[in-house]
């Protein structure tokens, strides 16, 4: 059995690990760079070890120190959160060899699914719907344009690896796609020293909906309905939501059914999130799978009661899911709010500082997912997410208002914040009436 967790991450998801560790009697290990020394996760933690100085690739991304670090403190697993190295397939591979458990699916996977290209044609051979689009890699503008011809305009050019929004650029006509795709390369390049791309059709208005899904080692594979992300800038999340005001029950039984299948086509086990884009007229197409806890995982586990962290780690302490998809019911609505350190007045800069003073709301229904204290310091080397304020309702008109009611009660002083930016979101009529997209912030 897993007795001792080293947790690969930082801020608030950092804590939200420790705190399930704690609740099933495991011993956790925190890391941390030069500039998170007085940081609240290592505070919390059993161990806190030092693994570099502040850039992340000194730090957070150095794969030696952490895995030295594991080895230092006798932990027998890796939790790796969500981002620096959640998701690549090196670094898994490395545990594995090191006799390490990392929690999540193994490393073969993860380099399948990462590949945003095989994934997509992993999913067409498993029978999941994908957005027309190239099916081998492209390197040069000009091979790109006659496929973007045959796939018709508008079309998106993609880094096949990546994410975060990065390297992607639209093209709506021919001559607009040249400089599209070279932008989009470069940026591919600068970001993940890569310059493999592909094209896919443009899909205009959809929604972002994800659906969760749990795999054990024995072949179960369950979900746990959806999320819907269509609140976003620059292709960031920022406003999360589940279940979907745009789904009815059939329509989410066949794309639960779908995720399911994409996740046992992908030989997949642990927690992972299959993203589909949603046309308006019910039509739907795989995007991507992300092989890791979402940040938005919460309002997954506020209307199915599932805690999508410890169950991680059960599966890869080789544990049978304790369920089955008929015992999966999805009860009231959640809203997830991402409260970051910017200043959305200047064009969203972020605002990295010292916290002066600040009161975070409570009460039934209302849940903080955060790594800050008054006096604490905001390093400006990381994600500006500060805080998650999650709600819960028996349906979605009463979340809004409680959502609209608790962001109203937020004070954090010292910093700038999109909190009034929020605030003003969720009573936007369009938002209230569930008329979202994900060009929803572009056009407010």
């Amino acid at each position: 059995m897993i007795k001792k967790i080293l947790i690969a991450n930082r801020g608030e998801i950092a804590v939200r690990i420790i705190r399930a560790c704690r609740e099933m009697g495991i011993e956790t290990v925190a890391v941390y760079s030069e500039a998170d020394k007085e940081a609240l996760h290592t505070k919390l933690a059993d161990e806190a070890v030092c693994i570099g100085p502040a850039p992340s690739k000194d730090s957070y991304l150095s794969m030696d120190r952490i895995i030295s670090a594991t080895i230092v403190t006798g932990a027998d697993a890796i939790h790796p959160g969500f981002g620096f190295l959640s998701e690549n397939s090196k670094f898994a591979k490395l545990c594995e060899d090191c006799g390490i458990i990392f929690i999540g699916p193994d490393s073969d996977v993860i380099a399948r699914l990462g590949n945003k290209q095989e994934a997509r044609n992993t999913m067409i051979n498993a029978g999941v719907p994908v957005i027309p689009g190239s099916t081998e890699a492209i390197y040069d503008a000009k091979v790109g344009a006659k496929i973007a011809e045959e796939i018709g305009y508008p079309v998106i050019v993609k880094a096949a690896l990546g994410g975060g929004g990065k390297g992607m650029r639209v093209a709506n006509a021919p001559e607009e796609f040249e400089n599209a795709f070279q932008t989009a390369q470069k940026e591919t390049q600068m970001a993940f020293g890569d310059d493999t791309m592909y094209i896919e059709h443009f899909v205009e208005e959809p929604r972002h909906i994800e659906f969760q899904i749990l795999a054990d080692k024995y072949g179960n594979v369950v979900h746990l309905g959806e999320r819907d992300c269509s609140i976003q800038r620059n292709h960031q999340k920022m406003i999360e939501e589940s279940p979907s005001i745009a789904l009815s029950d059939e329509l989410r039984e066949k794309m639960g059914q779908k995720a399911v299948m994409a996740a046992k086509a992908a030989g997949y086990e642990n927690a992972g999130t299959i993203e589909f884009l949603l046309e308006k007229n019910g039509n739907f197409y795989f995007m991507e799978m992300n092989t890791r806890i979402q940040v938005e995982h919460p309002v997954t586990e506020w209307v199915t009661g599932i805690d999508l962290i410890k169950e991680q780690i059960k599966i890869a302490d080789g544990r049978k899911l304790g369920f089955e998809q008929k015992d999966i019911h999805l009860n009231g609505h959640a809203i997830e709010c991402r409260i970051n350190a910017e200043n959305p007045q200047k064009g969203f800069m972020p605002s990295p500082g010292t916290i002066k003073d600040m009161y975070l709301p409570g009460g039934k229904g209302i849940r903080i997912d955060s790594a800050i204290y008054s006096g604490y310091t905001i390093p400006p080397y990381y994600d500006s997410m500060v805080a998650k304020l999650i709600v819960w309702a028996k349906n979605r008109k009463e979340a809004i208002r409680k959502m609209q009611s608790a962001l109203g009660e937020i004070i954090i002083e010292g910093i700038d914040t999109n909190v009034d930016y929020q605030y003003e979101i969720l009573h936007h009529p369009d938002y209230l009436e569930g008329n979202i997209d994900i060009g929803f912030i572009e056009n407010m």
